[in-house]
């Protein structure tokens, strides 16, 4: 390795598809879709039923390894928002999962359209008790929540697709979208 440093990519707007690291490379994963390394750096706080959901979503390489990014170009804080959040399990996991990496100052934002999941998502979010993370989640529009999140984007922004003329906002509300694939692929092969 060189020690010049290497300039920052530049991710605006860009979406990962399963399969592929951000440079665009494949990688490899385990039979129940977490990469082997990301299995390995789990936090132990996080519960078994929790851990077993967030690992098995397809984003979540991804997620691990934009995460692993920044911390490598000595980041200390970190903002994610998850559009379409249901009940948090994904988000809470993923600022926990930042944590146990090191960041010092985590800000999750979760968007739903239904208050019961909201609900849910706020009582396990009052679970958390470390200083260093710091959760809200909101109901209602989630054209409305990305729009005002333009303002000061995000390093990550989940999503489960990017239908619906949501791309645009999606792209402005965050430096990198992490889009999951199978929910895409299967409201394409419906068209």
């Amino acid at each position: 390795m060189s020690s010049e440093p290497t300039p920052e990519p530049r991710a605006r707007g860009r979406v990962i598809p399963l399969g592929q690291n951000k440079a665009g490379h494949g990688r490899v994963t385990t039979a129940r879709g977490a990469t082997a390394e990301a299995k390995a750096d789990m936090p132990a706080t996080m519960t078994r039923a929790c851990a077993r959901r967030a690992t098995r979503d397809p984003r979540w390489p991804h997620i691990t390894a934009a995460l692993a990014d920044l911390r490598e170009r000595h980041r200390h804080a970190v903002r994610i928002v998850d559009a379409d959040c249901a009940c948090g399990t994904l988000l809470i996991e993923t600022v926990r999962y930042a944590r146990a990496l090191g960041f010092t100052a985590i800000e999750g934002q979760g968007v739903d359209d239904a208050p019961a999941l909201i609900g849910r998502a706020r009582a396990a979010a009052a679970r958390l008790h470390d200083p260093a993370i710091g959760l809200d989640f909101e109901g209602g529009g989630l054209a409305q929540a990305l729009a005002r999140e333009a303002d000061f984007p995000a390093d990550i922004v989940l999503c489960h697709d990017q239908d619906g003329g949501i791309a645009r906002l999606l792209a402005a509300a965050g430096t990198l979208v992490i889009a999951d694939p199978v929910a895409t692929r299967v409201r394409s092969q419906a068209a």
